[in-house]
């Protein structure tokens, strides 16, 4: 079984700086060991908000460390320095549109300034590149969706669509615990 090579990169200039703690790389690393029972492996950056630095950073993951999946934290808000969103169509070959409207569906069901969210989903030659929002707590709730008291799945995670996505990219097969996102393939994309 091939091992999916996932980039993580945390972009916040308080935190690259030393300010104070990154969280969202942490909880990354964490969600992608409890989710994923596939093999994988996590290569990290934490960044400041310097839109250049960014698509260096995501070309750098994806060209030259071969990532399938990009996984960034933070940025995506109206601010003037919020400038994840902007780097990353920069370097993107074809854009993903439903990504960022699941995200922002996903995130309406608890905040309603998930409106102000920019977070996008892009394809880098054979790489899915996704900006989540930077709080953990965040971030588990758009990987997972929204879910009731019992755990039932009211609103579908964006990371339910990931591993078929990388599929069909030509990237290795990605297996998830259903119990934390279920992933979703066609019955004809079904790989035993």
């Amino acid at each position: 079984m091939n091992t999916i090579k996932i980039g993580l990169v945390s972009i916040s200039d308080r935190a690259s700086s030393g300010v104070y703690q990154d969280l969202g790389i942490p909880a990354l690393k964490e969600w992608l060991g409890h989710a994923l029972s596939s093999p994988h492996s996590t290569t990290s950056r934490l960044i400041s908000d310097e839109q250049e630095l960014i698509e260096a950073t995501l070309k750098e993951l994806v060209d030259t460390e071969g990532c399938h999946l990009v996984l960034t934290t933070g940025g995506t808000g109206p601010a003037l320095r919020d400038v994840t969103p902007d780097a990353t169509l920069a370097v993107a070959d074809r854009v993903m549109p439903g990504f960022g409207e699941q995200m922002r569906q996903i995130s309406l069901h608890y905040v309603p300034t998930a409106l102000l969210s920019r977070q996008v989903g892009v394809i880098r030659k054979q790489c899915l590149i996704l900006n989540l929002p930077g709080q953990p707590k965040s971030i588990k709730e758009t990987l997972e969706g929204v879910k009731d008291e019992n755990g039932k799945v009211l609103v579908n995670g964006i990371f339910a669509a990931v591993p078929y996505c990388i599929q069909l990219l030509d990237g290795p097969c990605i297996e998830t615990h259903p119990a934390i996102v279920a992933s979703f393939r066609p019955k004809s994309a079904i790989k035993n």
